[in-house]
């Protein structure tokens, strides 16, 4: 599958966050969404690019945009992650059915079972207005975001 191009609709996803509580992307309509995967909790660049994102939330609370990171990984070692990182954004688990969420978006690594680096931004009707899926090991610049975010409130 491919990940959705901007202009479509974003696929729904419901998964549990790190209490179990299940989190549903067509629930949040009214609400921007940054959808943003990650393969691996606790992984040196996912923690860095996680780090950066909430050392400048800001950026997506003054765009009114929420964000939702997403790994394949049980959520009781994204919630140990988000306690040991001081993330304030939801984590979502994608363990099960493993990686459907990161199916629908194209970005599962059928091979080893990981989400690769996708980024969608979904505006409040629901339709991917932005998105970046990067190869193993390379990080998405905090300034792809920006562009991203100000594009949307433009």
């Amino acid at each position: 599958m491919t990940p959705p191009a901007p202009g479509s609709p974003a696929p729904d996803l419901t998964l549990p966050d790190t209490h179990g509580t299940p989190v549903t992307l067509s629930g949040l309509r009214g609400t921007p969404v940054a959808i943003v995967f990650v393969p691996f909790a606790f992984s040196g660049t996912c923690t860095g690019e996680l780090c950066e994102l909430r050392d400048n939330i800001a950026a997506f609370d003054e765009a009114g945009v929420r964000l939702l990171v997403v790994s394949c990984d049980p959520m009781f070692a994204l919630r140990a992650w988000a306690e040991q990182e001081g993330y304030t954004f939801d984590l979502l688990s994608d363990f099960w059915p493993h990686g459907a969420a990161a199916r629908a978006y194209g970005v599962l690594d059928e091979t080893s079972g990981h989400a690769l680096r996708g980024s969608f931004l979904v505006d409040a009707d629901g339709v991917v207005r932005w998105s970046v899926v990067n190869p193993r090991g390379q990080a998405r610049p905090l300034a792809a975001y920006r562009q991203a975010l100000a594009a949307l409130t433009a």
